[in-house]
């Protein structure tokens, strides 16, 4: 996995750091992108070495045009792109009659059409590549729940999507999965992860995941993982 280069969107903390880590202790070239750049550099510094560089770029997924520009920065630098990862991810919950128009569009924006712009960027370098599309979605994706019809809505969007898009892409020998993750200890909705999370999916599980995922043989590809908590809170 030496000189592979990953782009992972959303990847200043949360599930996307602990993936880049991950991605990065294995030697593999990481970009992490973030909606605010300077948290992306910051993040890009904490885990970049001499040996295995991380580059840090600025990139709201909601926009085209950010994602466009993040693909050509890559490839200026580093000239590939093997794997990507769509993690980028918003989620507000409120019920329905009290969810507002903008708190729709955040989540449909980010979670769903984010994701499209993503691969509508580097999809032609993943070609070149024969590459690995992977898109993190959510338990809420097959699960609905009180007060989560925008963020279900978007999830069970991505799932279908990235399912979709993985029966396009195969012809090309692109790779394509979603993982979708149940209760993880991240900064999500504004969660400050502490020692009571200890019984939650951590960041570096599901970077540990993606790393088992890639390193398949490439005849078999696992298009659609649900992951939890062996025992929920109680």
């Amino acid at each position: 996995m030496k000189n592979k280069v990953a782009y992972i969107t959303g990847g200043t903390k949360g599930i996307g750091f602990g993936i880049a880590k991950a991605l990065h202790d294995q030697g593999i070239i990481v970009a992490i992108s973030g909606r605010n750049k300077k948290d992306a550099l910051e993040a890009a510094q904490k885990l970049s070495t001499e040996e295995t560089p991380v580059f840090g770029l600025g990139s709201d997924v909601k926009n085209f045009e950010d994602e466009q520009n993040a693909v050509a920065e890559i490839m200026n630098k580093f000239g590939q792109i093997d794997y990507v990862i769509a993690n980028a991810g918003v989620g507000i919950f409120k019920p329905v009659d009290e969810l507002s128009l903008d708190d729709w569009s955040a989540m449909i924006d980010t979670n769903l059409t984010g994701i499209f712009h993503t691969l509508k960027a580097s999809v032609e370098e993943l070609k070149k590549s024969e590459g690995y599309f992977i898109t993190i979605s959510s338990l809420a994706g097959t699960n609905f729940f009180e007060k989560g019809s925008g963020y279900n809505a978007s999830k069970f969007g991505a799932v279908g999507f990235t399912q979709a898009a993985m029966i396009d892409l195969r012809k090309y020998n692109i790779k394509v999965s979603t993982i979708m993750p149940g209760s993880v200890s991240s900064n999500f909705n504004g969660h400050e992860p502490s020692e009571k999370d200890a019984w939650k999916i951590q960041p570096e599980d599901i970077g540990q995941l993606i790393v088992d995922i890639l390193k398949m043989n490439p005849r078999t590809l696992p298009s659609k993982i649900e992951v939890r908590p062996l025992k929920p809170n109680s």
